[in-house]
């Protein structure tokens, strides 16, 4: 805990206290919950090794990341792709059916 220095305000903490807030602020700065945070500390506080709980953290936030990534580059095809359609129309524009088209996910050639 803290120790409040009473001339200036200033709160003071300790090695451990330190090291937790680094780890809290690195964790954070990875994308972990609050929630996910809580929990390691939880299992470390009680002398436990948090190290299998991070790993599986850790996998779940990449197949995550990787579901995420691959959704966009989906989005980016589609994306290109309707551009691409568009600038071969005489007037270069979309027309509305191209719209109701690429909303609908492109699906009804």
């Amino acid at each position: 805990m803290p120790i409040k220095n009473t001339e200036n305000g200033y709160k003071s903490y300790n090695q451990q206290a330190q090291q937790r807030l680094k780890f809290i602020l690195s964790a954070r700065q990875l994308d972990f919950s609050v929630e996910e945070i809580k929990e390691i500390l939880l299992v470390a506080d009680n002398g436990s090794t948090a190290c299998p709980l991070v790993r599986e953290i850790v996998e779940h936030r990449l197949a995550e990341t990787e579901k995420k990534f691959n959704d966009a580059l989906a989005l980016r095809n589609v994306l290109r792709n309707a551009i691409d359609d568009w600038k071969s129309k005489p007037d270069k524009s979309p027309t509305g059916d191209m719209l109701c088209h690429l909303i609908q996910g492109g699906n009804d050639e």
